[in-house]
């Protein structure tokens, strides 16, 4: 390591400023950083074709060129404690293309073509970015999230046809090797595990990734391969888990555009730091902030192996801003609300430009309260895995609307429609007209690895469903009013729970709420919601209920309860997991239905989950019972509930 890279690393030098330095990865003229401050401004800029401006055709030659900024500068500065104490692992950019080329050599060696799947399964390591991308250069990448079920990942596996799998070895504390190795039987193509901290045993097809990759040639690839901008990337998992895995195909080009474009947008200059906890598995993570901050010859802060999900993380927030000065504070809405309780008395805070979130909506209060806090813009993105992340966002040149989305990145669209019963394009809306957002452009897939998925993925041909709801208003900004299958539909009557969430968000007991459909058997939904509170908050009986009442018009959409949780169930990168609540909604309310069972003597529990063919399923055990008996209450239990819309099924133990 030289020592001025050593001092970046330490956080000692402030990043460039780099107002009108050249994107790397852009060989228009000048390259400059444009003004984009109207919608004139960016149809003046598109004059010039996209194909025209970008360098790189794949993500290898995009990170290629941004090492070539400075390749003693860091690429990577690992903290293992997610502390501004940990003294950085630093990896220039000079070695981190290096490794990713050793790694894609090596993957080769080991059979892996342009057209063989590598998934892997680690943690935020520096070995995890190099096969992300190692992958990408030999082959397909197939990213997973390790904290799914054994049976989940193994569908996911086959489902990609992998063929090597890099994975965490047995180190104490995670279970990632026990989940490997209980169902590496079941994957018909693997033919290696390559091992991140763990021995090898070759003769078992296990090898060790350290020792796999240190042996080859750092300068070339080995293969000789020329990648190409429509060569697949990367398969990323999308959708619910149950059912056949609904696999996102990404090609190079894909990939490039979102990292062009993310950094085009920010005005992403050489040198500059970013906090990131992302897990790798998802596009925002490894594409949005990865992929752009490496082809922009940035600095990737890596807040140790487990990101934002280390409460050290978010504890440490400020003292890490002071010392690594980054321009964005850029996560998923979660993790921004959560650092709105940590002091930042004392800290120098001023290299914040932009706070940043997408994944999930920025609650309006929790919007306000960062602009405020900081005296610094709120961009909100909007994107899907199918459109390889970011599709639109708050521009920081024009006007910010909290609660929008913004506008269609450069060369990207943005249309509403209407789609009708059998899910096919029925006109575009008019303006302020909800519809379903579709959306096209050169970050969006060509559709998903199964044909079967492409049913209804697209409203017309390059144009992909979202599956959102939405209405652009008469400037252009696109407003997402709710998810298609998020609606609460009470009596035939649509109910948007984004409105109902931002109203409990902005109760300041409140930190996460989530508005659901509990099941009725005469409205078919009823609104429910769930809150999760403020660390040391409480609230009054009834409390809530007031707030929500007083503050929501529409009567139907007040929820018929508020439910609050200790912990409030997210998805692996942040997001509310509304499945859980409606299951945990059916399972109470299911339960209450059968209440004369249980002054009957019978004893019973209801579960409600996944299932693969009815999406879910309520099932009915019950105990004890004589088995002249069983036929009665089966028949009593298919009357309760049969009014309703979910599947039941009656089981005897």
């Amino acid at each position: 390591m030289t020592e001025g890279a050593g001092a970046q690393a330490r956080g000692d030098s402030h990043s460039t400023s780099g107002g009108g330095r050249a994107i790397p990865i852009d060989r228009s003229v000048g390259a400059e950083h444009p003004r984009l401050g109207s919608a004139e401004d960016v149809a003046a800029f598109e004059k010039i074709p996209y194909a025209e401006r970008i360098a790189a055709a794949s993500t290898f030659d995009a990170i290629r060129l941004g090492a070539s900024v400075d390749p003693n500068a860091p690429a990577i500065q690992f903290l293992p404690n997610a502390s501004h104490e940990d003294e950085p692992v630093v990896i220039t950019h000079g070695q981190f293309i290096a490794r990713v080329t050793q790694t894609a050599n090596a993957l080769h060696e080991l059979g892996v073509g342009p057209n063989d799947v590598v998934s892997f399964m680690l943690p935020l390591l520096p070995q995890a970015f190099f096969t992300l991308f190692g992958a990408e250069a030999a082959g397909i990448a197939n990213p997973v999230n390790p904290l799914l079920e054994p049976h989940q990942i193994a569908e996911i596996l086959e489902a990609a046809n992998t063929k090597v799998l890099v994975t965490l070895g047995p180190v104490p504390g995670t279970d990632i090797w026990d989940k490997v190795m209980k169902i590496r039987g079941q994957l018909k193509n693997l033919k290696a595990i390559v091992v991140v901290a763990g021995p090898a045993d070759e003769a078992n097809g296990i090898y060790s990734f350290d020792d796999l990759v240190a042996n080859q040639p750092h300068d070339r690839l080995v293969s000789g391969r020329t990648i190409k901008a429509e060569d697949t990337a990367a398969y990323f998992h999308t959708g619910g888990t149950t059912g056949t895995p609904k696999l996102v195909r990404h090609t190079h080009g894909n990939q490039v555009y979102q990292a062009w474009v993310c950094n085009l947008i920010l005005k992403t200059p050489p040198g500059s730091n970013l906090l990131f906890g992302m897990p790798l598995f998802h596009v925002g993570g490894s594409l949005t902030q990865a992929l752009a901050m490496l082809a922009a010859g940035g600095c990737l802060v890596i807040l140790s192996p487990a990101g934002w999900r280390n409460p050290s993380a978010v504890r440490n927030i400020w003292p890490l801003v002071q010392k690594y000065r980054p321009q964005v504070l850029s996560s998923v809405p979660t993790v921004l609300a959560a650092t709105l309780a940590i002091p930042t008395d004392g800290f120098d805070l001023s290299s914040l430009r932009y706070s940043a979130g997408g994944g999930s909506a920025i609650p309006v209060a929790v919007g306000n309260a960062l602009q405020q806090r900081h005296n610094t813009p709120v961009l909100e993105v909007y994107g899907m895995t199918e459109t390889a992340s970011v599709h639109t966002i708050s521009f920081p040149d024009r006007e910010i609307r909290l609660g929008s989305v913004g506008h269609p990145v450069p060369y990207s669209r943005v249309r509403i429609v209407r789609i009708d019963a059998d899910g096919n394009y029925a006109g575009d809306c008019a303006t302020n007209e909800i519809g379903v957002v579709a959306m096209a452009g050169p970050g969006v897939f060509s559709g998903y690895m199964m044909d079967e998925h492409n049913k209804g993925a697209f409203v017309e041909p390059g144009w992909v469903n979202s599956g959102d709801l939405g209405r652009l208003d008469d400037e252009g900004y696109l407003w997402i009013t709710g998810r298609a299958k998020d609606l609460v539909i009470r009596g035939g009557h649509n109910i948007d729970p984004a409105p109902i969430e931002d109203v409990l968000f902005a109760h300041p007991s409140v930190a996460i709420a989530a508005v659901i459909g509990q099941p009725d058997a005469y409205a078919g939904e009823l609104p429910l919601a769930y809150v999760q509170l403020n660390p040391g908050m409480s609230v009054q009986p009834g409390e809530l209920d007031d707030w929500v009442r007083e503050r929501t018009p529409e009567r139907a959409a007040v929820p018929v309860a508020i439910i609050s949780l200790e912990t409030m169930p997210l998805t692996g990168v942040g997001k509310v997991f509304k499945p859980s609540l409606r299951w945990d909604a059916a399972q109470r309310v299911f339960t209450r239905i059968l209440t004369p069972l249980k002054e009957k003597g019978v004893n019973y529990e209801v579960a409600v989950g996944a299932h693969g063919t009815h999406g879910s399923v309520a099932t009915v055990t019950v105990s004890g019972a004589p088995e002249a008996e069983r036929a009665a209450i089966e028949r009593q239990v298919h009357g309760a509930l049969d009014p309703f819309v979910m599947r039941h099924e009656v089981k005897f133990a």
